[in-house]
């Protein structure tokens, strides 16, 4: 393990899933830390030691299904409702009342549904790479269905087994791929084949690019793979093949905003910032507690990683901001 995570201490709790694994470090008011996929825990490992100095009590999850958190069968298991429980187990197991809860990419979705749902637990939310778009709308399938063109990579998820046969027989070599093709200084040039997308007949991995992002060791890569190869991907995978399921799940809440205090931050080179301009544009109602929103100029998906000083100083200016 990379000599940075080593004053952390790991410990398993008890959740619905039926344990969480999660890795704290300082004391104080705590701060729950959610990752995206592909990744795990370790994508927080520049935010624990600082929150940690800074007076809080950080907290990073592996999401039910990664790294040594338990991994239902059931592709159902892994419904947003499912993963919220979590969270607030996690809370509880941990002798807190509540918790702030900042998330990364999918982490973003659960920390902003945490908060949705379980108001009273998660009283403030810090969202970063994927903006809060409230529920509601067409059922995501029929969406995805209608965009025509290559095959969008969420489509290229649905069907179980199908991305698994491409990612399994090298998990380090299409890890390392994904990470570099959203981050700004390995990302695909403008005119090249956008690799959030499938040809036909195609691959995702054909579309990535061949080196290693400056934010990733070889030492990193190996954390990040080392725990796909134990646990193959079909448990990450399915958090895709529920987007349907969520969708009817949550339906109560459509059109909700989320009135905590909250932060978001996104990189002016992701997609997921780009795309999703409108939703940004409509935070005045959609996150009407909303204290700071920044977008890094040249900066990919990957931001607490590609630009951790950066976030690191948000998250610490944001934080100190909150009601006590």
């Amino acid at each position: 393990m990379p000599p940075h995570t080593m004053n952390v201490t790991h410990r398993l709790v008890p959740t619905p899933a039926g344990r969480t694994h999660l890795v704290e470090q300082g004391t104080g008011p705590l701060v729950l830390l959610v990752h995206g996929f592909p990744e795990s825990w370790y994508s927080w490992r520049h935010q624990l030691p600082v929150l940690a100095a800074a007076g809080y009590r950080a907290v990073a999850v592996d999401v039910r299904g990664y790294g040594r958190s338990s991994a239902p069968a059931d592709p159902a298991a892994y419904r947003m409702r499912a993963l919220v429980e979590d969270n607030v187990a996690v809370v509880r197991a941990l002798g807190e009342r509540s918790a702030v809860i900042v998330g990364h990419d999918w982490g973003s979705t659960i920390a902003a549904d945490s908060a949705l749902l379980e108001p009273d637990v998660f009283r403030a939310v810090g969202l970063l790479s994927v903006p809060y778009a409230p529920h509601g709308g067409p059922r995501p399938s029929e969406v995805f269905a209608r965009m025509g063109g290559d095959e969008f990579y969420v489509s290229y998820f649905q069907e179980p087994g199908r991305a698994e046969a491409e990612i399994e027989p090298d998990v380090r070599g299409w890890l390392a791929g994904i990470y570099a093709a959203l981050s700004a200084d390995t990302m695909p040039p403008a005119d090249a084949p956008d690799p959030h997308f499938v040809g036909a007949g195609g691959t995702l991995r054909e579309r990535f690019p061949g080196q290693l992002p400056g934010w990733l060791g070889p030492d990193d890569l190996d954390v990040y793979a080392g725990e796909f190869e134990r646990t193959g991907l079909t448990p990450a995978l399915n958090r895709y093949r529920n987007m349907d399921r969520d969708w009817a799940d949550l339906a109560a809440f459509d059109g909700a905003p989320i009135r905590q205090p909250a932060l978001f931050a996104g990189g002016g080179l992701d997609a997921s910032t780009t795309w999703l301009s409108d939703a940004i544009a409509a935070y005045p109602t959609t996150l009407p507690g909303l204290l700071s929103s920044r977008i890094l100029e040249d900066c990919g998906h990957w931001i607490q990683q590609e630009r951790p000083a950066e976030i690191n100083e948000l998250l610490i200016d944001w934080l100190a901001a909150l009601p006590s």
